[in-house]
């Protein structure tokens, strides 16, 4: 199976990628779209190889690490107005002629990567096959009143000391960090132990959480970066392609959250995985590789 690894160029920036499989082989790849934003690909990895695979049907699959994340390049000094929606579409647009793919691929984003992906697809390109949103949502505020729920039925130590934290303006100390771990374990990641895949892709982003605070804010239940406005409803019956809204029951982005995404598209399949929060393909990866892997091909047809 071909691997190769290059970067892409674009106006002063510079944005890495991967390919697993053969993208001449006559099968429409499958372009994964990390999260965070600000989290790098890592994390995918393991369901990009099963994709590629013989039990994924030898789909070929690119992975990217958005600019400003892992491997790609990064701007830690610039202000928070530079990381927006759009930079990360032309990125994306870019990468796509790049790989001489435009004409036909397939679409998987996770968290961000699937609002990103929804994004694309409102404007209809004519080569996106499909997409798949995993723990995606269709407006910030939606997402942020459900998050709150999910926040005050922690336990009273954990609940208190989020709201105490997130009040003085003191997110980055210890005893928030481990009260988000509390929260974390409950609808992040049920796996035991924590992915080490995961944990890379963490571990890099907080090495330069520029985006992350950019466009989320230092808190995810609040959230006071540019995305907290963010409201794509309005524009979804303009997706054409077909889509498959995945979430975990147990998911910080709520089944409700993700039913509102699902409610609002012109043809859309919903899938709820029991035994996952809001990384479902590390979590039930025989369940979730199987359930994208008939979509993909259904959309093929």
């Amino acid at each position: 199976m071909t691997d190769f690894e290059a970067t892409m160029e674009w106006h002063g920036r510079r944005t890495w990628y991967r390919i697993l499989g053969d993208l001449d082989g006559g099968r429409p790849p499958v372009v994964l779209v990390h999260g965070g934003p600000g989290l790098p690909h890592d994390y995918l990895l393991p369901l990009a190889e099963a994709l590629s695979g013989p039990v994924g049907g030898g789909r070929p699959c690119v992975l990217y690490d958005q600019y400003g994340a892992g491997r790609s390049g990064h701007r830690p000094d610039a202000p928070a107005e530079h990381w927006t929606v759009d930079l990360y579409l032309e990125e994306l647009r870019l990468l796509l002629a790049r790989l001489g793919i435009e004409d036909g691929f397939h679409l998987l984003g996770h968290s961000w990567g699937g609002m990103l992906g929804l994004e694309l697809a409102v404007t209809r390109p004519p080569g996106l096959r499909s997409l798949t949103t995993v723990g995606a949502y269709a407006a910030s505020r939606t997402y942020i009143t459900e998050v709150r729920a999910l926040v005050d039925a922690l336990p009273e130590k954990a609940r208190s000391v989020i709201e105490q934290h997130e009040a003085a303006g003191t997110t980055d100390s210890a005893a928030f960090q481990e009260a988000m771990l509390e929260f974390y374990r409950r609808h992040v990641i049920l796996a035991r132990p924590a992915p080490e895949c995961l944990l890379r892709s963490v571990a890099a982003m907080r090495a330069d959480p520029t985006v992350c605070l950019a466009m989320m804010g230092p808190s995810e239940f609040t959230m006071t970066g540019s995305l907290r406005d963010w409201d794509i409803r309005e524009r979804l019956h303009l997706v054409r392609s077909p889509v498959l809204v995945v979430s975990g029951r147990r998911d910080e982005v709520t089944p409700a959250a993700a039913d509102e995404l699902y409610a609002g598209l012109p043809n859309a399949e919903r899938a709820v995985l029991e035994a996952s929060s809001h990384h479902p393909h590390l979590e039930q990866p025989a369940q979730f590789l199987e359930l994208v892997r008939k979509f993909v091909d259904r959309a093929d047809v």
